[in-house]
């Protein structure tokens, strides 16, 4: 069994202390990197007055980024399945020549 990390990982210049699977700490600091970027961003490009509302719309934007992907997945999977259907009926009029 893998043994659990300590790590500290800031946002919004806060640290958070952890404990976490070796293999989650790669993918937990590119995320706090990812959302310290954003947050920079709203920043800069907004008049925003509380941390917390730059907060709120980076985790709108990074939960509306999963929700399109999840939809989108959806949809190509019916694609597939269409795709599929068609192949199978097909192959079925071929052997059954």
């Amino acid at each position: 069994m893998d043994e659990k990390l300590k790590i500290k990982i800031s946002i919004a210049d806060r640290v958070y202390p952890l404990t976490v699977n070796p293999s989650q700490e790669e993918g937990l600091r590119s995320a706090s990197k990812k959302i310290d970027a954003m947050i920079k961003q709203y920043e800069e490009n907004y008049a925003v007055r509380d941390k917390q509302d730059v907060l709120a719309m980076c985790a709108l934007q990074f939960a509306s980024q999963l929700e399109q992907k999840q939809l989108d997945k959806s949809i190509d999977g019916t694609e597939t399945i269409d795709r599929l259907s068609k192949i199978n009926d097909l192959l079925e009029q071929y052997l059954s020549k």
